[in-house]
């Protein structure tokens, strides 16, 4: 289960982020997860609650954002999003799609105190 070494890390740049501006505590973890990123949310969401005790992070709300697929057509310029995992272009039909969003997951917003 790759979302341990995802909270894992998170949970470091959330400490390191705090530490920068002198925060005692994180109240709020805004992400945004593409849905082809290979982030299972209800898994990262245990992982969280798991590992958040004993950091900043204790207490903190944790906010998903799932970020649909985003793909630019080459062929016509149409720029769309999707839910199926199809990397065709809904206005031509053409397979020649750039992916533009939907694949990496973000650290968006910290709420410190």
């Amino acid at each position: 289960m790759h979302e341990y070494s995802i909270v894992q890390a998170l949970l470091n740049q959330c400490e390191e982020i705090a530490e920068q501006n002198e925060a005692e505590k994180i109240t709020k973890v805004v992400t945004k997860i593409g849905v082809m990123s290979g982030v299972e949310p209800h898994l990262l969401q245990i992982a969280f609650d798991t590992f958040k005790e004993g950091t900043k992070c204790d207490g903190a709300e944790f906010v998903m954002n799932i970020q649909k697929l985003k793909l630019h057509c080459n062929a016509c310029g149409a720029e769309f999003e999707i839910d199926e995992f199809r990397y065709q272009c809904r206005v031509c039909e053409s397979l020649d799609v750039k992916v533009i969003d939907g694949e990496e997951m973000y650290l968006m917003s910290l709420e410190m105190e």
